[in-house]
């Protein structure tokens, strides 16, 4: 059962955790292997189904600690019919799949509103092409019908949103938006940007986020920033301008690495919790209607935790 799809309880204000770089958990700490990064893929077996409740169980807890919201954000980031089809699932198997992702959040869910948390349920939507290459380049018709399959599931299911993660050209992202209006589910936009603090286009993360707002009539509910450290964006954050009036949301990554430099790694790299807390707290103190904290590429819960002890004193003045 839908909960809160016709009024989005993180545009309150109050602070909402959501969880970090699922793919990094489940790879370099849970010992899974993800083909083609797909976390959606590790279900298929009572070992996977069980690391992913695990997963999730410990942001839950991280909220409760800091009574704080909580996003459940699904692990449906792959699961669209270009990467499905590389899996090797049919329509229907992979519409199971997205139903499944969704259906673990209602468990973590039901438990941790009998704890007293307000849970979101999001359906993540994923990119066509590279997460940090614009590749497989799409219009926004082309986008909208590439992802409406998808968001269209989700609209059948107890999801109350839909997130786009890591978009990096506004067309995808505006065929997203426009898929989740038509399915009359909100929807939350997250771009990606360079070290430079603009995405990989070029294009500005102030452009990107009026492009979209222009093409949709603001259809999507808020945006947020993703896979990039803080340090890559902060400095167009806090020059301000109306448009980051519109980002609420955060998940960046814990290594200061570029997109080219994390392909390349050899070894995770999971940064200082601490610090990334602190450059969280100070974007905080800029941006009053940021409140949706998470994280991306080699954070986990510890992560976390520690943006939520950084940045909680924030909240309720």
């Amino acid at each position: 059962m839908q909960r809160y799809r016709d009024a989005l309880p993180q545009l309150g204000g109050d602070l909402f955790l959501t969880d970090g770089g699922i793919e990094t958990t489940l790879i370099f700490h849970e010992g899974l292997d993800l083909p083609h990064f797909a976390a959606f893929h590790v279900l298929r077996t009572a070992a996977g189904e069980k690391a992913i409740r695990k997963y999730f169980a410990r942001y839950a807890a991280l909220a409760k600690e800091f009574h704080a919201g909580l996003v459940l954000e699904s692990a449906t980031w792959r699961a669209s019919s270009g990467w499905a089809d590389l899996l090797g699932y049919n329509a229907a198997e992979l519409a199971d799949a997205n139903r499944k992702a969704i259906s673990i959040l209602e468990d973590i869910r039901t438990d941790s509103e009998a704890a007293g948390i307000i849970t979101v349920i999001s359906g993540c939507v994923g990119p066509r092409g590279d997460g940090y290459v614009p590749s497989n380049k799409m219009s926004a018709d082309q986008a909208e019908d590439y992802h409406r399959i998808q968001i269209r599931t989700f609209a059948d299911t107890a999801a109350d949103m839909v997130s786009a993660i890591t978009m990096n050209y506004p067309e995808e992202a505006i065929g997203v938006a426009r898929a989740a209006a038509s399915a009359q589910m909100p929807s939350a936009i997250a771009f990606t940007v360079e070290t430079d603090g603009a995405l990989p286009t070029g294009e500005s993360l102030q452009e990107a986020i009026e492009r979209v707002d222009d093409a949709t009539s603001s259809a999507p509910a808020y945006y947020m920033v993703n896979c990039a450290h803080p340090t890559h964006f902060s400095k167009v954050l806090l020059e301000g301008g109306t448009f980051v009036d519109r980002i609420r949301g955060l998940r960046a990554n814990a290594s200061r690495m570029s997109h080219a430099e994390l392909n390349d790694a050899p070894a995770l790299d999971d940064g200082s919790p601490d610090e990334l807390g602190a450059e969280y707290a100070e974007i905080r103190r800029a941006l009053r209607n940021l409140n949706v904290m998470g994280g991306c590429c080699g954070t986990d819960h510890r992560h976390i935790g520690a943006i939520a002890r950084a940045c909680i004193s924030s909240f309720g003045e």
